[in-house]
């Protein structure tokens, strides 16, 4: 019996617009000529369509390849968010979700029947080159690629850290100290943070004091409080901090707060991702708003409603993100 690859195969349009064709999809837009190709190689292999499962399930299938550990997943909720953002769209749509966890042994295997894949996280070149092969709809969410056969969502850093630094100048700090993590691909190498890098450009541009106050750890409470405690016990602190993460700012907090320091008559806190947590430390976290649930939700409807129809033209999409003000960044009078 002929089946949707055979299709794709003979007519050179994707499994997955195939499928949608076939089952008369109302949002996938193709052009007359492609739905006749692939109609009449159905009807000239012999496709029969299979019958919908009593759960009323479509016949179209995602995959979700995750770069973390469910461990990871449960210290930070940064990753939780997308995932829920993916499943929620697949709900809506009745679309059917096979999950991967990069860590686990033979992780491709769930994902061979797969007509698109998301794949959340960061990932090296092996990694890559093995995902193409297995579906033509592949899209990366959390991690920049320069190659334009790729389509990725990805966080618009840049603006981020420009609300961030302007509420800290436009509020009289000049030294101002970053507390970032690191993430690591296979081979043990390094996947450059854009967070630092856009810190560092602002500050040299601005003539602003942060040398001294630049430290790299892990994206965790643990090595915020461990960082945090290392330029304490230097005793020569900035006016300010930004973490990268939410679970950094607030294991730098709990340093603080240890060793007597007043968040933010002494030194001011910023974060980044709005977590929930972020929202009832003491005080609370001014932080900046990244759209994690939107970046799933988002990248489910790309590779349904965009992607079959234009495989061969990658999609890159910057979300904005946004500042959330609250108590841990000290105003000055009027501010």
């Amino acid at each position: 019996m002929a089946t949707i690859k055979d299709i794709s195969e003979k007519t050179g349009v994707s499994a997955g617009a195939v499928s949608r064709i076939l089952n008369n999809d109302p949002y996938m837009s193709v052009t007359e000529e492609t739905r006749q190709k692939v109609i009449n190689a159905a009807r000239e292999l012999g496709y029969k369509k299979k019958k919908k499962s009593a759960a009323g399930k479509s016949s179209f299938t995602i995959g979700i390849v995750q770069w973390f550990s469910p461990q990871q997943e449960i210290e930070d909720s940064y990753y939780l968010y997308i995932r829920h953002g993916i499943e929620d769209f697949c709900i809506r749509n009745n679309i059917t979700v096979h999950r991967a966890v990069k860590t686990d042994y033979a992780y491709v295997e769930p994902l061979r029947d797969a007509d698109a894949l998301v794949c959340i996280g960061k990932f090296g070149a092996a990694d890559i080159k093995k995902l193409k092969k297995l579906s033509k709809i592949l899209l990366f969410i959390d991690m920049e690629l320069e190659d334009d056969s790729v389509s990725t969502i990805n966080l618009d850093y840049r603006n981020a850290m420009i609300q961030a630094m302007d509420f800290l100048t436009q509020n009289g700090h000049t030294k101002i100290g970053f507390l970032g993590g690191k993430e690591y691909l296979e081979n043990h190498e390094l996947y450059q943070d854009k967070r630092r890098d856009y810190f560092i450009e602002y500050c040299e541009k601005h003539e602003l004091d942060y040398q001294d106050y630049l430290l790299i750890d892990r994206f965790s409470t643990k090595s915020g409080y461990d960082m945090m405690l290392h330029l304490i016990r230097k005793k020569k602190m900035p006016t300010a901090i930004f973490a990268a993460s939410d679970p950094i700012a607030i294991g730098a907090l709990s340093a603080l707060t240890d060793r007597g320091y007043r968040v933010p008559d002494d030194i001011s806190i910023i974060g980044f991702d709005d977590t929930d947590a972020s929202g009832y430390t003491n005080p609370p976290l001014t932080t900046i708003h990244a759209p994690a649930y939107q970046m799933g939700y988002y990248g489910a409807g790309v590779v349904y409603h965009l992607l079959p129809a234009q495989a061969k033209t990658a999609i890159k999409m910057k979300l904005p993100c946004s500042l959330v003000i609250r108590a841990s960044v000290k105003k000055e009078a009027g501010a």
